[in-house]
């Protein structure tokens, strides 16, 4: 399958559902963590696919890289947070399960495409330009 857009890529939609899921687990947070844990959750959360489309959009090898290692470090945020909720009794262990093997694949996945844009070392590409007519 060609990837026309950054929607294409199968990392980006496994980020797009784990925001989902943070979304539904932030909403039943007490209301004294909406600005606090609640928060750090969903920015965490939305920073993952957001950097995962921001480093397909770019040309460059280390651009692509460092916006696609951004997206691994705001996952590892967003374990910890997650963590955190259930050890202030906020998320059942079910819950965590669920969000952590998703991070899992999430994370493996991000691994499996710096590994292979590396290898390829290629400093631009043309893949993210519209198809000439």
């Amino acid at each position: 399958m060609k990837v026309l857009s950054y929607q294409d890529l199968r990392v980006w939609q496994v980020g797009m559902d784990l925001v989902t899921r943070v979304y539904r687990l932030s909403r039943r947070l007490p209301a004294s963590e909406r600005y606090g844990l609640a928060i750090q959750m969903q920015r965490a959360a939305i920073s993952i696919p957001a950097n995962i489309a921001e480093g397909h959009g770019r040309r460059h090898l280390g651009d692509k890289l460092h916006h696609f290692s951004m997206a691994n470090g705001s996952l590892k945020e967003l374990e910890t947070e997650v963590l955190i909720s259930e050890r202030l009794g906020f998320a059942t262990s079910t819950e965590v399960q669920g969000i952590g093997q998703q991070a899992s694949e999430l994370g493996r996945m991000l691994t499996c495409l710096m590994r292979s844009l590396r290898r390829h070392g290629v400093s631009t590409t043309t893949h993210n330009l519209p198809p000439a007519n």
